[in-house]
């Protein structure tokens, strides 16, 4: 991690507008993934692999938004 580093918040992607972020996992693998859930298609939208709570809070401060915000 660099000293001078600014942490900017991105925007939320395209399609993604409006979705909440929900967090799966797999049964087999045991592995958690994060995304924008998209109810219609039940899939998640720009999943990234977490591996503790510091990665999932890290998603939110990345796009800007508060855990437990619903949009």
């Amino acid at each position: 991690m660099s000293l001078f580093k600014r942490s900017r918040t991105q925007p939320v992607p395209k399609g993604c507008e409006g979705l909440s972020i929900r967090t799966e996992s797999s049964t087999c693998t045991g592995e958690t993934v994060i995304g924008f859930y998209d109810p219609v298609t039940r899939k998640l939208l720009c999943p990234e692999l977490v591996r503790s709570e510091e990665d999932i809070a890290a998603y939110y401060r990345r796009y800007g938004l508060e855990r437990g915000e619903s949009k």
